[in-house]
């Protein structure tokens, strides 16, 4: 089992706000060589606390211009994994959660306009299988979307690595 210290913690806060900023500036904030940086920085993709990279697409500027989030109540809790795999077949679901509460599953879908939402609703997730029930909530505005704050004390934590 590995820990994440002090310096795996003050990297990983400047690489979640700024993913393409060069290991040169990381290295220089925390005082240590590029070298170390580039081998910290694998060392955290190897134990899975690092888990992807990528550009953020804005989808509105590609025509996605309604932002949704759906309750789906299910026949029976247990179907969640069959669900789940019809649900990732619409390429306009971006994300999908299994839930406690009055929802078996919460996702989120961005469409083209509300014709568009009421097509996918309609057409798609409400004919598959075990799918009982939906309810609609449409997002007017998003206010925040931010990583985790990670916090940086004296304390190691432990991580164990995925194989």
């Amino acid at each position: 089992m590995d820990k994440i210290d002090i310096l795996d913690k003050k990297i990983l806060n400047i690489v979640m706000s700024n993913a393409r900023i060069p290991s040169k500036d990381i290295a220089v904030v925390c005082g240590v060589s590029r070298a170390a940086i580039h081998q910290r920085i694998q060392r955290l993709i190897d134990m899975n606390v690092i888990v992807g990279s990528g550009y953020n697409v804005d989808p509105r500027t590609l025509g996605y211009n309604t932002c949704t989030y759906i309750g789906v109540r299910l026949q029976k809790g247990s179907l969640y994994r069959e669900v789940a795999k019809e649900i990732e077949k619409i390429s306009e679901v971006v994300e999908c959660h299994y839930t406690t509460g009055p929802y078996s599953m919460l996702i989120k879908v961005f469409a083209q306009d509300n014709r568009h939402l009421m097509e996918l609703l309609n057409d798609r997730i409400q004919h598959i299988p075990g799918v009982t029930e939906t309810e609609t909530l449409i997002s007017l505005e998003q206010s925040l979307n931010r990583q985790i704050k990670i916090k940086i004390d004296n304390e190691n934590i432990p991580v164990e690595r995925k194989h």
